[in-house]
């Protein structure tokens, strides 16, 4: 069963989630939500049960306009300072240990930003990385890619209409590992086990 934990972004207020592994393996995720939903929607709470069970500690949180009520995301300076506020409350909850980041969607977009920044990570995981909008594919969100050097696992949809691996590839370092999965950005229910397992791998590889 998750804690929930309260924390500051500067003047505002949310809520973390804390998923700690039954029996720990001393490995931290910050998994960050997508534009749509929030840390609680079925998909984010299935992989934080998932990982924890097998040995990896999850921190979830939401946004701040998804704690205030608001469906519009909030601008990028205003998600990365919550990303960063994250972050440091689950360095902090395990004595230090560096976390891996990552995230749904956006919330994975903007921890490929905290990525490419340099921010104290050991890895990024994005799920479902929203490379253009939909039907708008000259609409990149690449830009700071190539600054990404860290460790990174991408796992996406074969039909994702924010777009498919073979449109991702090109437009991030050779390092960076791109794994297909059934269905679109969310990728098939039944491809969610897979999605599972390969994270964990990642992680705990």
């Amino acid at each position: 069963m998750a804690i929930e934990r309260s924390f500051s972004v500067a003047d505002a207020a949310t809520t973390a989630r804390i998923y700690r592994a039954p029996s720990p393996r001393d490995r931290t995720l910050v998994l960050a939500h997508g534009a749509g939903a929030g840390q609680t929607h079925a998909f984010m709470v299935a992989f934080a049960e998932a990982l924890a069970a097998r040995g990896i500690d999850v921190v979830t949180f939401d946004f701040l306009y998804v704690a205030a009520g608001r469906r519009a995301p909030d601008r990028p300076p205003a998600l990365e300072a919550c990303w960063r506020a994250a972050l440091a409350l689950a360095t902090a909850e395990w004595s230090g240990r560096v976390p891996f980041i990552g995230g749904k969607s956006m919330g994975g977009r903007f921890a490929s930003h905290l990525a490419a920044a340099g921010d104290a990570a050991r890895g990024l995981v994005c799920l479902g990385y929203p490379l253009h909008p939909p039907k708008q594919p000259d609409k990149l969100r690449v830009a700071h890619l190539p600054g990404i050097t860290m460790p990174t696992l991408i796992l996406q949809g074969r039909r994702d209409e924010f777009g498919a691996p073979d449109e991702l590839r090109p437009h991030f370092p050779p390092h960076v590992q791109i794994v297909p999965l059934p269905g679109g950005h969310s990728f098939d229910k039944k491809a969610w086990p897979e999605a599972h397992a390969r994270v964990a791998d990642f992680i705990l590889g």
